[in-house]
C-alpha cells in the first residue's frame, strides 16, 4: 500500500495531517487495501447503480435537488464523476494523489452549495447498497473483510471530504453556506490545474 510521508498539498493550502496519519487514524492496513483489490471485480459494475443512488439520496432534499438539478447538465457531470470515485475504492492506492482527489469531490460539492450533513449520509448510501450486493455474491466467511475493508475507506474518504469542506470555510472567511461556496469556489480557481480538473 502506497501512503505519503509528506502533507497533503492542494493549491495554497498544505494539511496537517499526513496521509499516513489518516490511514492509522482510522484503522485502515495493507490487509484492507488488498482485500479491496479482490472484491474490484464485483463491485465496479455497480458504479453508475452507486452514482444514481448516491444523488437520489441527495435529491430527497428539495433544495440540494434544485442546486444539482437547476442547470442542465450538472448531475450527468456528477454521475460521471462519482462514477470515477467510487471505482477508485477498490484500485488498492490510498496515497496523497488519492487523497487530493478526494479533497475535490468535498469542494465540488461545498461549491454547489450542498451540506455535509446532506453529503454524509449519502455516502452511508453507498455502503447500504454495497452491503445488499456483497451479502449476495460472497460466502459468509468472506464477508467480515470485506465489509471491514469497505467500511474503512469509506471511512477515510468521509474524513478527506470533511477535511475539504473545512478548508472551504476558511478560504470564506466564515462559517455560513454562502462563504463556505464562495471560499470552494476561490479554492477552484486557484486548484485549477491538475488531476482533479475532470471533477467539475
Amino acid at each position: 500500500m502506497q501512503t505519503a510521508a509528506r502533507g497533503i498539498r492542494m493549491g495554497p493550502v498544505k494539511a496537517r495531517t499526513t496521509m499516513e496519519q489518516r490511514l492509522q487514524r482510522v484503522g485502515f492496513r495493507p490487509e484492507h487495501a488488498r482485500r479491496l483489490v479482490e472484491l474490484r471485480p464485483l463491485m465496479h459494475p455497480l458504479a453508475h447503480e452507486m452514482a444514481l443512488a448516491f444523488y437520489d439520496h441527495l435529491a430527497q432534499d428539495p433544495e440540494t435537488r434544485s442546486l444539482l438539478w437547476d442547470e442542465p447538465g450538472r448531475v450527468e457531470r456528477l454521475y460521471e464523476s462519482f462514477e470515477h470515485w467510487y471505482r477508485e475504492l477498490f484500485d488498492g492506492v490510498y496515497d496523497e494523489d488519492y487523497a487530493l482527489r478526494r479533497w475535490r469531490v468535498g469542494i465540488v460539492h461545498a461549491r454547489f452549495g450542498v451540506p455535509l450533513s446532506t453529503l454524509v449520509p449519502a455516502i452511508g448510501q453507498v455502503y447500504s447498497l454495497a452491503l445488499e450486493h456483497l451479502l449476495a455474491v460472497l460466502r459468509p466467511v468472506e464477508l467480515p473483510g470485506a465489509l471491514e475493508a469497505l467500511g474503512k475507506v469509506l471511512t477515510l474518504d468521509t474524513t478527506l471530504m470533511a477535511e475539504s469542506y473545512e478548508q472551504a470555510m476558511v478560504a470564506g472567511h466564515a462559517e455560513s453556506t454562502r462563504n463556505t461556496r464562495a471560499g470552494a469556489e476561490r479554492l477552484l480557481a486557484e486548484w485549477g490545474s491538475g488531476a482533479g480538473r475532470a471533477a467539475r
